[in-house]
């Protein structure tokens, strides 16, 4: 049987450990408890010691303990008070005459109350601010509902204007599917009279506080400005961005900015955005809901668990009379989260769902996936599998003599490119399922932090399952290319197998089909392509810290831009590899490739400065400048090995890398803090071993200066160069594994500070003044 403080453990809400109930900490109380009644002259000296009225007080309560045997005389062993009053709980513990000398049950008490009201104080914060997300969710949602019948009304006009029937079912107010309106409606109809059948939406716009635009239907008061509604839709993808900043020139150039015109702030794709904005923010609401329905219960059961135990170490029965007061106070009398659970529920069934409950559950409850016994034996049948042939690639390859340079050129100068893109992504995927592992066991959040669907997030096991079914067929692959060309078969044909390995796997990432891990694959794709995209999309953490990833993976964009070159000028034919490595083109490539993912990095830091005003962001540009700029001055000196560029090459290079080193430890690990009780590190820690951190700086030192090779220019064969290469890209790949745990520690420990355990969900409908 699992010990509660485990179980505990497991199941509380990580963000919000510090608001739990100090179970731990309650045991230690009452392991004092325990050690100072099994010492029988500790007890003697507490019961003889002070009074000569303390024998008769020792002799009656051993009485009343036999006589009670445990039924229940709480009333004679402590009362429970609510001195707070009406608005707030204060709870604290009188202890009776019996036993109001022993300090240790005194302390237990006190902790007890502490606990006790912390626990109240933080239910009843989180709960006010559920309930007002509640009340702003159900005015934005009756916005939506009148919205949608004024688009209708404007759609039923605009036919019956074309057609002499004029017989368009009118809507039914509590339907939001979007489907019910055409495009035409939305974009270009012409808004009614004021006699039409519009005026019941906008009469009930008004009642939420707001006139339409375009159509004022009562007079303001003096002095009182005259309300508006809009519908902001973020700028989250390039179209949207730049319609949004051509509408703002527009408007700002051409358009008289006091003109009304409806058909700018209402149409039927931004009612659709909106009112997909208004679902999520429903299921987001659901699931804070959900957050607080289990404090409420662990923290129960922790009392219940706490205060049994202090009844069987003091041989006292005081855990009903608490257990009353628990029972009374705000975070279990309370019903108003169980309420508004069942009102989301049923909002969510009418409006998203058509009335099919099922469905709406499938949105609020989404299922994880269970553990699968399958996923952990094809990764030790792949792992089994990968061993074994690189075993024999490795002996074969040897015997063969493949890693010794021939006359005209390398096995290694013409496969090696190819089968090490392979080679370095696997050991990214690795990596990562290490840091999923890791983040899991620590308790790290990590489908919060990126925003992950918990059904379909990956998981550790699943990982290492892609790493190895991967790895199996690269190095299979690598095996059978390496048997036919030591059989003497045609170098134009055999060197066609890792073109056919790179469209598989390429085809594989873009499969349509629901195989092989599809909505991760996809989820994938839309990262890279808000990376590539990075000015005009809003940046989250998912698509920074993949960013991040890329920066670390410059020598696989290298070879996958030799990998095509080599393949679609038809090197593989000649079996030639000089037309994509000394042409000028391939020379200003590995410039560009060099640059891009610092480029899309500071772009993002440049959106976010834009979005949020940190100027924090600024300096982070800063620092992915200094990278772009040392990485120009290594190639440049790559190319012409003179003096002038080996001083560019230093100095760029030791400024990019104080600069990452600092933002590495201070700003993304929040480390090297002085004033720290943990000496230069931090507060809070997840990690107990305090070493571990101090290694993983040095660590992190010493892979930073990998840049150093570059000017020492180690000399240890022309194979072997390659080999060294592969080596230190590995080194790099491993650096930003190691670096990913801290990264992602640092900022769960920042939600954890701010209690923020739900994201924050823009809504719609926003109101704006608008000038008489």
């Amino acid at each position: 049987m699992v010990k509660f403080s485990k179980e505990l453990e497991a199941r509380l809400i990580p963000e919000w450990k510090e608001a739990f109930v100090n179970y731990w900490q309650l045991k230690k109380n009452i392991k004092r408890i325990k050690i100072h009644r099994t010492n029988p002259e500790l007890e003697v000296n507490r019961d003889f010691g002070f009074s000569i009225f303390d024998p008769i007080r020792y002799i009656g309560r051993k009485i009343a303990g036999r006589f009670s045997g445990g039924s229940g005389e709480e009333h004679e062993t402590i009362q429970v008070k609510n001195r707070g009053g009406d608005e707030e709980d204060l709870y604290q513990t009188d202890l009776v005459q019996l036993v109001s000398e022993a300090d240790e049950i005194k302390e237990f008490f006190e902790r007890l109350d502490e606990e006790l009201n912390k626990v109240n104080h933080f239910y009843k914060t989180k709960e006010s601010e559920i309930l007002e997300k509640g009340e702003t969710l159900n005015k934005q949602l009756q916005l939506l509902v009148d919205s949608k019948q004024v688009l209708h009304d404007r759609r039923r006009k605009s036919f019956s204007g074309r057609s002499d029937s004029g017989s368009f079912p009118r809507s039914n107010s509590s339907s939001l599917r979007g489907s019910e309106y055409s495009e035409s409606a939305g974009e270009s109809a012409e808004p009614p009279s004021e006699s039409s059948p519009t005026d019941s939406a906008i009469a009930a716009l008004e009642r939420n506080g707001v006139n339409y635009i375009g159509f004022p239907r009562s007079k303001t008061k003096k002095g009182k400005p005259k309300m508006a509604m809009r519908i902001d839709i973020p700028a989250t993808t390039p179209t949207r961005t730049i319609s949004a900043v051509t509408s703002m020139l527009w408007e700002d150039l051409v358009n008289d900015p006091k003109k009304e015109n409806p058909g700018d702030f209402i149409n039927r794709r931004k009612i659709q955005c909106a009112e997909k904005m208004i679902r999520g923010a429903f299921v987001e609401l659901y699931r804070g809901l959900g957050l607080l329905k289990t404090y409420s219960s662990l923290n129960m059961v922790a009392f219940t668990k706490i205060l049994k135990k202090f009844d069987k170490v003091s041989n006292r029965q005081a855990s009903g009379t608490y257990l009353k007061a628990v029972k009374r106070s705000h975070f279990i009398s309370s019903d108003k989260v169980v309420r508004l659970s069942d009102e989301v529920e049923s909002i969510f069934t009418k409006h998203f769902a058509n009335n099919d409950r099922k469905r709406a559950m499938q949105y609020l409850r989404p299922q994880k996936h269970k553990d699968s016994h399958m996923i952990t034996f094809l990764v030790g049948l792949f792992t089994g599998c990968f061993v074994t042939l690189f075993s024999i690639y490795a002996i074969l390859a040897h015997l063969n003599g493949m890693f010794s340079a021939t006359t005209e050129v390398g096995y290694m100068e013409a496969v090696y490119p190819v089968f090490s893109m392979f080679a370095l992504l696997s050991l990214h995927v690795f990596l990562y399922g290490c840091n999923l592992f890791m983040w899991r066991s620590t308790r790290i959040n990590y489908n919060f932090i990126f925003e992950f669907s918990p059904s379909t997030a990956l998981r550790y096991r699943d990982a290492f399952l892609i790493c190895t079914s991967f790895m199996t067929m690269v190095v299979g692959a690598v095996v059978i290319h390496l048997l036919l060309r030591s059989n003497g078969f045609s170098p134009s044909h055999v060197d066609t197998i890792p073109g056919i390995l790179f469209l598989l796997i390429a085809g594989l990432l873009i499969c349509p089909f629901n195989v092989f891990y599809r909505s991760t694959r996809y989820c994938f794709l839309r990262v890279i392509r808000n990376i590539i995209c990075s000015p005009f999309y809003k940046v989250l953490m998912v698509d920074f810290f993949m960013a991040d990833q890329l920066t670390s993976q410059i020598p696989l964009l290298r070879h996958m831009e030799f990998t095509s070159c080599y393949f679609m000028a038809g090197g593989f034919k000649t079996h030639q590899t000089q037309t994509c490595t000394s042409s000028k083109l391939y020379k200003e490539l590995a410039y560009v490739i060099s640059f891009m993912p610092y480029y899309w990095r500071a772009m993002q830091c440049a959106r976010r400065w834009f979005d949020d005003g940190d100027i924090d962001h600024v300096a982070n540009l800063g620092k992915y400048v200094s990278a772009m700029l040392a990485a120009g001055a290594r190639l440049t000196y790559a190319m012409q090995p003179t003096p002038l560029w080996l001083a560019m090459v230093i100095v760029t290079s030791s400024i990019a890398t104080v600069y990452q080193l600092y933002w590495d430890f201070v700003k993304d690990w929040g480390l090297l803090k002085p004033k720290s009780k943990n000496p230069w590190l931090r507060d809070e820690l997840i990690l107990k071993n305090k070493s571990i951190y101090y290694v993983s700086i040095a660590f992190n030192f010493v892979l930073r200066l990998a840049w150093v090779e570059t000017v020492m220019h180690i000399n240890i064969g022309r194979v072997n160069n390659w080999l060294l290469d592969f080596f230190l890209a590995s080194l790099e790949i491993i650096r930003r594994g190691h670096w990913n745990f801290y990264r992602l520690e640092n900022e769960h420990l920042n939600n954890v500070g701010m209690f923020r355990a739900e994201k924050t969900v823009p809504l719609p409908f926003r109101e704006m003044e608008l000038d008489d």
